[in-house]
């Protein structure tokens, strides 16, 4: 009986101390895997943008604008004017194809689809089709380091990849200080760092392209209200499909291009 007696104590002395230690809370940081940091914006310009364009993929070069646009039967890899919105070349792809994102490397442009594993080359002056590639996954973003294609497939991986014959040269994975970061889209690369829409959010990705840590992230919910076109919000919620996606790299301001799908408007940003 007593040392039952004295068992009994113990428990609750024991329980008494716990009860007075802090409850361990897994916040995601620590000093090997810090959070991501969080950047602000300030809006530039705005420019029009054709509400018809699934936005995809997005370049700047030489300050033209090339883009490519998604849904079958109205795919399209389009060179615009940036101060009006309006092509100057059009390229249609056929019905059959979902056009994604695209990168220009060495005079030409590289055109992802969708699930169909096409890759379409071309001529970045003519627009003519040079060739087709295969890709083994679906093909969602792209951009390119000035050697090799990085390629995003939806999932928390980016793909380095040999622009002469489409073979992955090295895989790495997107990690944040929870874990892989999903949904990798649209890409472009600047100055050492890749930027990623991260589908179905309002976030810009930074990320370290040598080890895929996410070290930085933009919020930019609310900029197309800001833009001060007319346009049905409940059309651009984040549910709906039509998100933020597209993203160039403005390397004479130093700025970002952003937009959306089927959004009336182009931003240049400036990140802090």
């Amino acid at each position: 009986m007593r040392n039952c007696l004295l068992l009994f104590i113990a428990i609750v002395l024991l329980s008494s101390c716990n009860g007075n230690q802090p409850a361990v809370v897994d916040n995601g940081n620590n000093d090997a895997n810090p959070a991501p940091k969080t950047f602000s914006y300030n809006i530039l310009k705005v420019y029009p943008h054709d509400t018809s364009s699934y936005t995809e993929g997005l370049v700047l070069l030489n300050n033209t604008l090339y883009e490519s646009t998604g849904n079958k039967g109205k795919s399209k890899l389009r060179k615009l004017n940036l101060q009006t919105g309006k092509p100057e070349k059009d390229v249609k792809l056929a019905d059959e194809y979902f056009g994604e994102g695209i990168a220009i490397l060495n005079n030409k442009i590289y055109q992802l689809t969708w699930n169909e594993h096409k890759v379409f080359v071309y001529d970045a002056t003519t627009f003519e089709k040079i060739k087709e590639m295969a890709w083994p996954f679906e093909g969602w973003g792209m951009t390119q380091n000035g050697k090799e294609l990085i390629i995003s497939t939806g999932s928390s991986n980016l793909y380095f990849v040999n622009p002469d014959d489409f073979k992955i040269i090295r895989t790495v994975a997107v990690t944040d200080n929870y874990g892989p970061v999903g949904n990798i889209n649209e890409l472009e690369y600047v100055n050492g760092v890749v930027y990623s829409n991260q589908y179905l959010t309002n976030n810009i990705l930074k990320i370290d392209p040598e080890n895929g840590k996410v070290i930085g992230k933009l919020d930019l919910t609310g900029i197309l209200d800001s833009s001060g076109m007319p346009h049905d919000p409940a059309m651009y919620d984040v549910n709906s499909g039509n998100v933020l996606n597209g993203i160039a790299y403005d390397s004479a301001n130093n700025s970002l291009l952003v937009t959306g799908k089927l959004w009336p408007a182009l931003f240049e940003i400036k990140v802090n």
